[in-house]
């Protein structure tokens, strides 16, 4: 039984770039990824009665009518399970959109309201595509204890609310990041019966220890010459990956002869990973901080670390004003997008004892989001933060509270903590799952030690000490039986019950195995090195990505279902389309797999149908033959035509090139028509990747003429003074990386002097944003997909930029692992991702998509037919050896401040986990770049 409660509503104007970016969710992902379905609207459960749900049994949905003149109507839910049956347990009925399936709720209906219609009606909205930031059912939640909502970071179906729990949704304009709008009422007005708090009662567990000896031996067993790691697929050093074993190494065992070699190791290459670019510039704040924490935690010198004064160039490195080079704020060190390593660097400086720069201690307490958590990237001015991450916020914590005078922001920190513990006594990688995450576990295990959480800490050991592996290591998930280095030094900190704040190694008595010695296993557990390639790249080992590695990690059935397409979300059947092209571009360019490229182009041609429910094709996702067909999408399939040899002009049953041509936008739209931006601009194209896309289409297929109206809309778009390109149409201002790229290639193709004059002041440009390790910064991070697509534009001028390509193909090889897979950034968490992996492998080779051809000639045709659903999910492991779903699980590709990944946005805030989409809320997009 659902119950109104008389509480007004508000007006809430849309406000400036934030409110008009979910409003091209939708069509960006007719670009990107996704497809349409048609969908009934959900049909009410029984609901149980308001008085069912308690202050700490069952949660609470309020759904705001106000907008229709109604009042607020609650229901609960006294078992909840997601955030999409609360809902319908609490007796409303849903409809989602055409394009984005059920979980992207665009009606929401009640009996207490007009007789259940659902609003809003179809004559105000046809739930075709993604609804605009101006109108659209926005999702709140409050957990137990929260008094103010937080938007939400997941969608309906992946928020698993908690007992106690309020949600909210609200019709109107709100921002993506809930920077704008919201509801009008709060939590308490609506929750069942008060609050409760949790940090009343810590996780209870059967107590275990972690193995340290084994997790010592497992990384010893690691090494190179015993001091060092090398990059998966190059004999190079990873000086990143050996400091952060030599900490772990010094928790699990103290001073060890291996501990010693190590320190020298790093002591002897501390130019190369604290001074990239140069021992009289400024140091990396990631390697200075790594290395002067080794040297605090070994009892050495951080100001006289391998003849270096790590410390006291770090803090002279400061941004003194945000608009210096490479810094996002006042206080911040230089190129450190995310707060960890700001945290981590502070933290460095704190253990020495020196004095702390008031700026950049201040910076980590401004990322502190409402609900006590921190965010994972730097924020500039006027930005927001609304959900904290589990992954660095321990590190934010535990700086504040060695800091003092932060009393407030710390108690904050430590409620989110606690609030955030599973009853298994783990945190999970993303507010909302019930799975436990090694990392964060064992991170959060250091933070609430340091608090006097003695017992919830104690709690997340015993958890991590149950995920340890027979190799001795630990894999990223709950359950994992392969171990990665990456969750393994977090996990042996905990386990010594420790943390990177007081660490030291006094000298220990030689137990009687060496706690460096690799433990006795099965020979197949040890760590091997990679398969040799089969394929003859442009470059030198060691200096770009293993094709055939790549190919292979793209290709495997447990990815490429059926050999056909990759899935939106794993074991749902439902097609992403515009990855699988992603995919097809990316053998096409490396030319590893002709037969597995020709079983996609087939079964696209062919009109396969994939797995959902009903089947789709590729038809259905670009809207060809219908009023919403994308200019983007049509593009993208014709290129993919084009440079297989296939017929553009009669691909899938329809005439791609012609559509295009009516694609084209006579003039703006007018009233609620928002397919139109301009004159020269494609149909549902907002981004720079759609229009390039449909440019390159349109001029391989020799339609200059008709081309030349979105030609003249694409070259309106480059920033006059810079050379590069937004992200958005319209313009948002911004400059991307990516989008500039991909607007080079297309222009590329016109060959007149004004193009040739964009196309060169665009590559400058793009050159000159290259970061000292070679890589490209994206909303990510040191992003592997910008560098990809920094390599395609460069290469257009090769002979000029040679330099800053071999750096970026080296930069990529060493993101590939040993899986063949990619990260998504280098300073992000580790694990391949099949989107990174294909926006890799296909850029790396360098070739434009306006020349990209393949000869698919001598390969076998394959069946199309339809595509079975899996019964089976496939598990997404970041570590890369397992499964993946086609969209990781892990931080998503990015594309920078992008509508390109604003694509994958409209299904993730739907489905998907809160990590991949706190950066895309944070700089607005992450996702697919296409």
């Amino acid at each position: 039984m659902t119950q109104g409660v008389p509480v007004g509503t508000t007006d809430r104007p849309g406000r400036g770039i934030r409110a008009r970016l979910l409003s091209v969710l939708c069509a960006v992902a007719l670009t990107a990824g996704g497809g349409a379905f048609l969908l009934a609207g959900a049909a009410p459960a029984a609901a149980d009665p308001l008085g069912d749900c308690t202050a700490t049994r069952g949660a609470v949905v309020a759904v705001d009518f106000g907008h229709w003149g109604g009042g607020i109507v609650r229901g609960c839910d006294a078992t909840p399970t997601t955030g999409y049956d609360l809902l319908h347990e609490a007796g409303f009925t849903t409809t989602g959109t055409e394009h984005d399936g059920p979980a992207f709720i665009c009606r929401l209906g009640n009996d207490r309201f007009h007789t259940g219609t659902q609003y809003p009606t179809p004559d105000q909205d046809a739930c075709k595509l993604t609804p605009p930031a101006a109108a659209y059912w926005s999702y709140w939640i409050a957990p137990p204890g929260q008094d103010y909502w937080s938007y939400s970071p997941l969608g309906a179906m992946s928020q698993h609310p908690k007992d106690g729990s309020v949600e909210a949704w609200v019709f109107g304009p709100t921002g993506p990041d809930g920077s704008s709008g919201g509801p009008s009422f709060t939590p308490a007005q609506v929750r069942a019966q008060g609050q409760t708090d949790p940090g009343d009662h810590p996780p209870v567990v059967e107590p275990a220890e972690v193995d340290l000896t084994a997790a010592a031996g497992w990384l010893k067993g690691l090494l190179h010459d015993g001091d060092h790691i090398y990059d998966e697929g190059s004999s190079a050093p990873n000086l990143y990956q050996t400091a952060r074993t030599a900490l772990a190494l010094a928790a699990a065992g103290g001073k060890s002869d291996t501990l010693t070699r190590m320190t020298a190791y790093l002591a002897a290459h501390t130019a190369e990973f604290a001074y990239p670019n140069g021992v009289d510039r400024a140091p990396s704040p990631t390697g200075a901080a790594l290395l002067s924490l080794l040297a605090e935690s070994t009892e050495d010198n951080p100001h006289a670390f391998g003849g270096h004064d790590l410390l006291g160039d770090l803090t002279k490195s400061m941004c003194t004003a945000e608009a210096l080079p490479d810094c996002v704020g006042r206080g911040d060190f230089p190129a450190v997008s995310d707060v960890t390593t700001q945290a981590l660097a502070v933290l460095a400086l704190q253990r020495a004892g020196g004095p702390i720069p008031a700026e950049a201690l201040a910076r980590i307490a401004a990322h502190q989001c409402k609900d006590g958590g921190f965010s994972p990237t730097l924020l500039r001015a006027g930005e927001a933060c609304s959900s904290g991450d589990p992954a660095t916020t321990p590190y934010a914590t535990i700086v504040l509270r060695r800091a003092g005078g932060h009393d407030d922001a710390v108690a904050k920190a430590r409620t989110n903590l606690r609030a955030a513990q599973l009853a298994t006594g783990a945190f999970g990688a993303y507010p909302g799952v019930t799975a436990g995450d090694v990392t964060a576990t064992g991170e959060s295990a250091q933070a609430l030690r340091l608090l006097g959480d003695t017992t919830r800490a104690d709690a997340a050991v015993s958890w991590i000490a149950r995920q340890q592996t027979k190799a001795g290591g630990f894999g990223f998930d709950e359950g994992a039986t392969d171990p990665e280095i990456y969750p393994t030094w977090g996990a042996v900190i905990a386990g010594a019950r420790s943390d990177l704040a007081t660490l030291t190694t006094p000298p220990t008595t030689p137990p009687t195995k060496d706690p460096t010695a690799p433990p006795s296993t099965d020979p197949s557990t040890k760590p091997t090195g990679p398969s040799p390639t089969g394929s003859m790249p442009p470059w030198a080992k060691g200096e770009g990505p293993d094709l055939a590695k790549g190919a292979a990690y793209l290709t495997d059935s447990s990815r490429l279902k059926g050999g056909h397409f990759y899935e939106n979300i794993a074991g749902t059947g439902f097609a992403d389309f515009g990855l699988t092209i992603d995919g097809a571009y990316a053998l096409a360019a490396t030319g590893s797999d002709n037969a597995a490229l020709r079983g996609i182009v087939d079964f696209l041609d062919t009109k396969g149908q994939d797995g959902a429910t009903p089947a789709r094709t590729i038809n259905e996702w670009t809207g060809v033959g219908t009023s919403h067909a994308a200019g983007g999408s049509l593009g993208k399939v014709a290129v993919l035509a084009q440079s297989v040899g296939r017929d553009p002009r009669n691909f899938a049953g329809h005439d791609l090139i012609a559509a295009l041509g009516q694609a084209v936008c006579t003039a703006p739209g007018k009233g609620p028509d928002r397919s139109c931006p301009d004159k020269g601009a494609y149909r549902y194209a907002p981004s720079v990747f759609a229009q390039s896309l449909g440019v390159i289409a349109q001029l391989r297929a020799g339609e200059k003429s008709l081309a030349a109206g979105p030609v003249a809309y694409l070259e309106s778009l480059q920033h006059t003074d810079t050379g590069a390109w937004p992200s958005l149409i319209p313009s948002t201002g911004d400059s991307e990386v990516d989008s500039t790229a991909m607007a080079a290639m297309a222009l590329d193709l016109v060959r007149d002097d004004r193009s040739k004059g964009a196309v060169s002041k665009a590559l400058a440009w793009i050159a000159s944003k290259q970061l000292p390790d070679g890589g490209f910064r994206g909303a990510s991070g040191d992003s592997v997909n910008s560098a990809a697509l920094a390599i395609q534009g460069l290469s257009l001028d090769a002979s000029t930029y040679g330099a800053q390509i071999k750096k970026a193909r080296t930069f990529l090889a060493g993101q590939q692992n040993s899986d063949g897979g990619f990260n998504v950034a280098a300073d992000g968490q580790r694990g391949s991702d099949v989107r990174a992996s294909t926006q890799a492998l296909g850029g790396a080779v360098g070739t434009s998509f306006g020349t990209l051809t393949r000869d698919l000639s001598g390969t076998t045709a394959r069946p199309p037919g339809k595509s079975a659903n899996t019964s089976t999910p496939d598990i997404v492991t970041p570590g890369g050896d397992g499964p993946a779903a086609s969209g990781g699980s892990g931080a998503l590709a990015s594309t920078g401040v992008q509508a390109t990944g604003l694509a994958l946005a409209a299904v993730l805030l739907c489905l998907v986990g809160w990590r991949t989409v706190a950066i895309t809320r944070r700089r607005a997009a992450q996702g697919g770049r296409r």
